[in-house]
């Protein structure tokens, strides 16, 4: 169960770290609950912060 909920979150992070290479505003999050949520903003916050450093163009 555990490994299943991890996958989930992960590839919350993932989708979100997509959104925020690609540009994407953060108010459009797929997610509603508040876990997928915060896990698919720290990774466009992440993202937005490779973009800036310029890791990513």
């Amino acid at each position: 169960m555990r490994r299943q909920k991890r996958d989930r979150l992960g590839r919350a992070f993932s989708n979100g770290y997509q959104a925020g290479l690609s540009g994407r505003n953060k108010d459009n999050c797929p997610y509603q609950n508040a876990n997928a949520k915060s896990e698919w903003l720290g990774g466009w916050r992440e993202a937005m912060t490779d973009r800036s450093t310029g890791l990513f163009k």
